[in-house]
């Protein structure tokens, strides 16, 4: 990890602090996002902003939460890129063009149509990763979710390590 992407953990860390179910869960989605993106074979700025987006990518829950009642993806996606670009300024160092793709990216992270980039669809497939784990009952087979949403081949490996080859449900094994 980068010491900006160190940097950005720990403000995420403190701006979600004492949530430790959701800090944990988007270190898991950062971890497996940016793997995905070097077994993909990403460019340094694309897998830049991949990273970024996946640290922020649920920022906006508490947010939402607070103004909408709960935390649904839909209220997630249209709180969280503001409270992210405040923070991406607060830190420094990051240009317009990256801050908008987080934006961006950040504001459709549970928009499963029109992906329009390898840094969305990786956020996408590495956030089903985890929520497959942390929500089984929630999304279904693992088998069919990989069907219509993995598209990278990283993604799909890991898919199929994870959950499918061996069936592995969390909550009967």
């Amino acid at each position: 990890m980068n010491s900006k992407h160190a940097r950005l953990l720990a403000a995420a860390i403190r701006y979600d602090r004492g949530d430790a179910r959701r800090i944990q869960h988007f270190v898991k989605v950062h971890d497996l996002a940016a793997a995905i993106g070097a077994l993909e074979g990403l460019d340094e700025e694309t897998q830049f902003i991949l990273e970024t987006a996946a640290i922020l990518h649920d920022i906006g829950i508490h947010q939402a939460e607070a103004k909408h009642g709960n935390g649904h993806g839909t209220y997630q996606e249209r709180e969280g890129p503001g409270v992210a670009e405040a923070i991406l300024r607060e830190l420094g160092g990051y240009s317009e063009a990256q801050i908008e793709r987080v934006k961006y990216l950040i504001a459709r992270h549970h928009t499963y149509s029109d992906i329009d980039g390898v840094d969305y669809q990786i956020l996408v497939e590495a956030d089903f990763l985890v929520n497959l784990f942390e929500s089984p009952d929630r999304y279904g087979p693992a088998a069919k979710v990989g069907e219509r949403i993995f598209r990278t081949a990283a993604g799909k490996r890991l898919l199929d390590d994870m959950f499918v080859a061996g069936a592995y449900h969390p909550l009967t094994s």
